[in-house]
């Protein structure tokens, strides 16, 4: 199991102003918890959970090892209390108010301070602001949150009910999880472990103010062009002042290395409320742009509010001034479905993203780092929050916004009907509004989704025939309360700048692919509709949102959570690690549609980790091809949030899968494509680039298994500016022979002016387990350096899907899971600083013969 660490420092939380004559005192630290009507208290990290302070305090095992997550499971029937003590100065008390802020709860909660209980909490998702100033007292001051069982306590709401929601990913029998406004994942998954938590998972406040403060600042961009951005700059203050208060708001701003300009009003602020709006124009703005189109311009914008000549309060946001727009317009073909930036339209590469962690706290600066490194390095440009997680933590947002990863945002609602009355409608309008205000500033946000797959569960999954009319007609009207009326209003009236859909899919179904005309698509046909990889082609939608294939993690991976006595499919602890029902069998059905059977559980691992990779870039490589028809290829999904079989394409320790490699390579900027149809291989150039590439070299090798190359050709092509084209087509009777095709494969790469290859494409006519592979050795030598591993690899014949494996979790390699071509040479860097050049830790190779 990871290292359960502490991360109060992390995330600065988003209090709403930064006082000029006032202080902030930090509430985190000094906590302690005990499970309610026990005298036994442990101390408590704030931010956390009650299950990952057990777990610390080794009152509970290791969650993720062997057969232990069973153990866990009692903790969510019980209530726990948290209490801590801090002491308040006569000084601050003289401050005119006191405002605490908790900013995530989870969930179902009472706080009580110095003997007042001041707020019931309901919901994981909202941040509450309590004024506190007439309960403080001078020195010691005392708090005390009782959480009450995420289970338990709604339990009462499913009994009333009268009946079970179809909560087929809550792995429980009582179904609780859509009567809580908390995670869904923590309640399980189909890739997820169950651990229903309860804490305090957000930093804790109290800030001292005078006067005045600033609750929010939205800067709204009403138009941004190349030759002008128009702002609609919304102040939101609070006075706490008895009389009018006469003071002047002052918006100031600019972009890194220029100076500041600024836009003010005079106004008379009442007690309570007041909302200023100040307009700007800027000329020839530096717009923010997605990776790979230009730079991630910045500006700051900052609001003040001054009065008696002084600056009292004031609030700093960072703001990337572009226009991103959903285009949904009918079309030849039904609907188009694609995102325009800046006014161009852009090709989403991306793929699906989970909370990363089931105890979310210890989603640190340093994880998010990491996710974001790993998201560039995959040449992405997109990435979707999904719907069953979390509204995600300030530094997701912040590195999309500092690199230029556009974020596809759904609202917390995943996979079943939910309910619909006026006090559950009213709890999800507060937490709808707080995330409008919490995160419309972000640049990188670029649209909102109302959920996952709700709506296709009431049309598609048959519900309507499992539960009586009354029931389902409810569940329909529901449906558009919520996400048809209620969320989109909420759009409209706290942003205003963004498009929304009312969920995703939006009006499809992958069982019926004459529906992907008009819409997103989770197309599932491959996997769950035991598709072949090859026939995702056939089938291209407009944009794809979620597709996958599973893979087992490496074996390195397994050896953390199961002991070598537990290696085969169907021991306990591997079907505690598969949370799909029909995973493990579809894995090797698959397998056994284009491989040879692998000789033990090892052979079995290494061979799906490069059935997922080579699979998986032939769909996405299709996609790609298929623009401006089909614009988008999100994949499911990037990321673990435990050891376990999954879609994912890099596993819990940050080992990259293959179909990591296979992404990066498929998603470059500029791409070659290759098409076998008709017996003719048609190559592409795959361009987001915004100029065309007219200075390309098109080199094409038939490579012999044994023999190395037979034929080259060589040939200049031009890339079309963001777009897909044809640019060569060989008929393959001009390269080999049909019963060469066993024996033979193509390589082909372009290069530029300089040489420099910029994609290389293997194309192989067949899979494995019809290609006369030959036996060969893979020559190893490992240059050691501390913290640099350098591996050169040679075959006299080809090695198919090379393998580098290095007991070390999350090393990097500049490259793995590739065709060495007869006679090739290629040096491979392994980088961790966890490597040692006097441990010479143990590289070991494999390829694809040596599992027959």
């Amino acid at each position: 199991m990871k290292k359960l660490s502490l991360w109060l420092l992390a995330f600065l939380p988003v209090f709403g102003y930064a006082q000029k004559n006032g202080e902030t005192l930090w509430l985190n630290e000094g906590w302690t918890f005990s499970q309610t009507g026990k005298d036994t208290w442990y101390e408590a990290q704030v931010p956390g959970s009650v299950q990952h302070d057990l777990i610390r305090h080794k009152v509970l095992p290791d969650p993720f090892y062997g057969t232990n997550e069973r153990l866990v499971q009692w903790v969510e029937d019980e209530n726990w209390d948290f209490k801590k003590t801090f002491t308040v100065s006569a000084e601050q008390l003289r401050h005119d108010d006191a405002v605490i802020f908790f900013e995530g709860l989870d969930t179902q909660a009472d706080v009580f301070l110095n003997g007042a209980r001041i707020l019931r909490s309901e919901n994981m998702f909202v941040g509450y602001k309590i004024s506190v100033k007439n309960i403080l007292k001078e020195g010691e001051n005392s708090l005390y949150i009782r959480f009450y069982s995420p289970v338990q306590s709604l339990m009462p709401a499913r009994l009333t009910a009268g009946y079970d929601y179809p909560a087929g990913n809550d792995h429980r029998d009582e179904k609780l999880s859509i009567y809580n406004r908390k995670a869904p994942y923590q309640f399980g998954w189909d890739w997820g472990i169950r651990i229903a938590q309860m804490g305090i998972w957000k930093p804790v406040s109290l800030v001292f103010y005078d006067k005045v403060r600033i609750d929010d600042f939205f800067v709204k961009q009403t138009s941004v062009t190349a030759q002008s951005a128009k702002i609609e700059n919304i102040v939101e203050v609070f006075s706490i002042a008895e009389k009018p208060v006469s003071a002047t708001v002052t918006v100031e701003y600019a972009a890194a290395g220029e100076a500041k300009r600024s836009v003010s009003k005079q106004v008379t602020l009442h007690r309570g409320n007041n909302t200023v709006f100040l307009e700007l124009e800027i000329a020839y703005p530096k717009r923010w742009m997605p990776t790979g189109w230009g730079d991630q311009h910045l500006y700051d914008f900052t609001a003040n509010v001054a009065a008696e000549n002084r600056v009292i309060t004031e609030k700093t946001e960072k703001i990337g001034l572009r226009s991103v727009r959903l285009v949904q317009e009918p079309d030849k073909y039904g609907k188009s479905f694609y995102f325009e930036v800046n006014g161009i339209p852009l090709f989403a590469k991306g793929a699906n993203y989970i909370p990363g962690e089931i105890f979310t706290t210890q989603q640190n600066e340093d994880y998010y780092t990491k996710l974001f490194d790993n998201i560039e390095a995959a040449n992405m440009n997109f990435v979707r929050v999904w719907g069953g997680g979390i509204y995600e933590n300030e530094e997701f947002y912040r590195q999309a916004d500092k690199r230029g990863i556009l974020v596809w945002q759904d609202f917390i609602f995943g996979c079943v009907p939910y309910p619909s009355d006026d006090r559950f409608l009213a709890n999800v309008k507060d937490e709808v509004i707080y995330n409008l205000k919490r995160l419309r500033n972000r640049a990188s946000l670029a649209f909102w989704c109302g959920n996952n797959e709700v709506e296709e569960g009431l049309q598609h999954w048959g519900w309507d025939k499992q539960y009586p009319a009354d029931i389902y007609n409810v569940w329909l009207e529901g449906y558009d309360k919520t996400f048809r009326e209620l969320i989109p209003g909420l759009v409209n009236e706290f942003d205003g700048t963004r498009s929304y859909i009312h969920g995703s899919p939006y009006d499809s179904n992958w069982g019926n692919p004459e529906t992907f005309a008009s819409s997103d698509v989770h197309d599932w046909g491959l996997w769950y509709g035991h598709l072949p990889f090859e026939g995702m082609a056939g089938r291209l939608p407009r944009f794809a949102s979620e597709f996958g294939f599973q893979s087992f993690p490496e074996m390195k991976t397994i050896r953390s959570f199961s002991p070598e006595n537990e290696w085969s499919l169907e021991s306990e602890v591997m079907k505690v690690h598969q949370k799909a029902s029909t995973g493990n069998s579809l894995i090797k059905k698959y397998m056994d549609m284009y491989y040879h059977e692998p000789r033990n559980f090892e052979d079995f691992v290494y061979i799906g980790l490069v059935m997922q990779g080579n699979g998986m870039e032939e769909s996405v490589e299709a996609m790609r091809r298929g623009r401006p028809y089909c614009m988008g290829a999100l994949y499911w999904q990037i990321n673990d949030d435990w050891p376990v079989v999954s879609w994912s394409s890099i596993d819990y320790y940050g080992n990259w899968k293959a179909q990591h490699y296979r992404m990066r390579d498929v998603l470059a900027p500029l791409a070659l494509g290759v098409e076998f149809k008709d017996n003719q291989l048609n190559y592409y150039t795959l361009s987001d680039f915004l100029t065309d590439r007219n200075d390309l070299q098109l080199t094409v090798q038939v490579v012999d298994f044994n023999k190395g190359v037979v034929k080259q050709f060589k040939e200049k092509v031009n890339a079309k500016a963001n777009s897909s084209n044809v640019v060569k087509t060989f008929n393959v009777e001009e390269l080999l022979s049909e019963a060469d095709k066993s024996n033979r494969m193509i390589r082909a790469w372009l290069t530029d002016s300089k040489g420099k290859k910029l994609s290389v494409k293997d194309h192989f006519f067949y899979w494995p387990n019809k290609l006369n592979l030959p036996q060969t050795t893979v020559q190893t030598s490992v240059k050691y350096a501390d913290g640099k591993y350098t591996v050169t690899l040679t075959s006299k014949k080809l090695a198919k899907d090379v393998f580098i494996e290095i007991p070390v979790m999350g090393a990097k390699f500049t490259d793995n899971f590739i065709d060495l071509l007869p006679g090739e040479k290629k040096v491979i860097e392994i980088t961790s600083p966890e490597l040692k050049a006097s441990a010479k830790t143990p590289v070991t190779v494999r390829h694809i013969r040596e599992t027959y």
